[in-house]
């Protein structure tokens, strides 16, 4: 055992002043091993805290990530796999839509300005294209929307939708909320909710 009678420790610890560990420093040398050696000066650093050094390159890239991370979605497009790519053109020509690119195994729309594309393509083609299974029946889990702003535009969609070869799923009619609404489906069963707000 180390004899510190008469050393400065010795002294402190008869004073009754134990001295406590650097935790900082403690930290420092148990992440020191991932971190990147730096022989330079504070002052070297400090004087080189500017753009095109090393550091601030490492936070400008952790800033454009973070940007790259928070760009919102948007909507350009909407695609929908049909079976029979000439009876979906005609619908949806039967309802007005405008033919802006027209090809042996798509067709698309023009929905008007604001509007996202609206594209046909060949439904083993679409399963193809995603790498998935051509196999699908039954309700797909979503719908598309449309809202007009009076009744006599729902009912004017409604009578174009059947009178172009799609199916009325639901009669319009007044909603519980104070709405007017109805469903109908294109010839591959994509549904389509007409909805007006107005009273």
């Amino acid at each position: 055992m180390t004899d510190v009678t008469g050393t400065d420790e010795y002294v402190r610890r008869r004073r009754g002043i134990v001295s406590t560990p650097n935790h900082r420093a403690l930290s420092d040398k148990a992440f020191a091993p991932l971190q990147p050696i730096d022989r330079r000066t504070h002052a070297d650093v400090t004087s080189e805290a500017r753009p095109g050094f090393p550091a601030c390159r490492f936070r400008q890239h952790i800033h454009r990530n973070h940007q790259e991370r928070t760009v919102s979605l948007q909507v350009n497009a909407i695609m929908l796999g049909v079976k029979d790519l000439a009876r979906a053109k005609k619908f949806y020509e039967g309802l007005g839509c405008t033919i802006d690119k027209d090809t042996r195994h798509f067709v698309s729309f023009s929905l008007g300005e604001g509007s996202p594309q609206l594209a046909l393509y060949e439904w083993e083609a679409a399963a193809r294209d995603a790498g998935v299974s051509a196999d699908g029946s039954g309700f797909r889990g979503a719908s598309f929307h449309f809202n007009p702003d009076s009744r006599e535009v729902v009912d004017e969609m409604m009578r174009n939708a059947a009178a172009a070869g799609g199916s009325v799923i639901k009669e319009a009619a007044p909603a519980q909320w104070g709405g007017y609404f109805g469903y109908f489906s294109d010839p591959d069963g994509h549904l389509w909710k007409v909805t007006t707000y107005a009273s």
